[in-house]
């Protein structure tokens, strides 16, 4: 998929139902980061550092916590440069998704950034184990999508996944990568 055909759609179905998912007020914030290569638009996750507190060593958005006196844009672009370090004023947003509740109590605000072209990464280890350079196209197909539904704590909970070179997407990625997918297939 190639950024002429992927954002057009981005733009014409973005925020329909803003906020269905969620109750409350964002505390965290992640960036679905695109470039584009030769195959497509690739999509950037983080394998989290093994040390973390909170979801450790899973596969994730560059993202974290809303400090109190930014906005949940300038937070997701904070926490891409702290953790891949790449300067925020090299992201172009193009807009953000519904926000998500996740089941340790996080409610995240999503944002779609784009760059122009693959930069140099300079991971922080503090943060970050390893990158995976994800094609969009992959991410957003049906083929490579599996939803469940689980009930945990008597409440029926429908959980994403999609596997990846012997890796499992899951969790809050999962979900907002199924949000992204709903609103871009026509």
């Amino acid at each position: 998929m190639h950024f002429a055909d992927f954002y057009p759609r981005f733009l014409l179905t973005r925020q329909q139902n803003p906020g269905a998912n969620t109750a409350g007020k964002a505390n965290a914030a992640v960036m679905l980061l695109l470039w584009p290569e030769q195959d497509g638009l690739k999509l950037l996750l983080t394998r989290r550092a093994q040390h973390l507190r909170h979801h450790p060593g899973q596969i994730s958005l560059p993202g974290g916590k809303i400090e109190p006196e930014e906005s949940a844009s300038e937070a997701a672009l904070r926490e891409t440069e702290e953790e891949v370090g790449l300067c925020a004023s090299h992201i172009q947003l193009l807009g953000s998704l519904p926000l998500i509740n996740t089941s340790t109590g996080f409610v995240v605000s999503p944002w779609l950034g784009f760059i122009a072209q693959k930069p140099q990464w300079c991971i922080n280890p503090n943060e970050v184990d390893s990158l995976i350079e994800l094609p969009l196209a992959l991410a957003l197909s049906p083929r490579h999508r599996t939803s469940l539904w689980f009930e945990r704590k008597q409440q029926k909970q429908l959980l994403h996944f999609i596997p990846y070179q012997g890796s499992l997407i899951w969790g809050a990625t999962a979900a907002i990568l199924q949000q992204l997918a709903e609103q871009t297939s026509w």
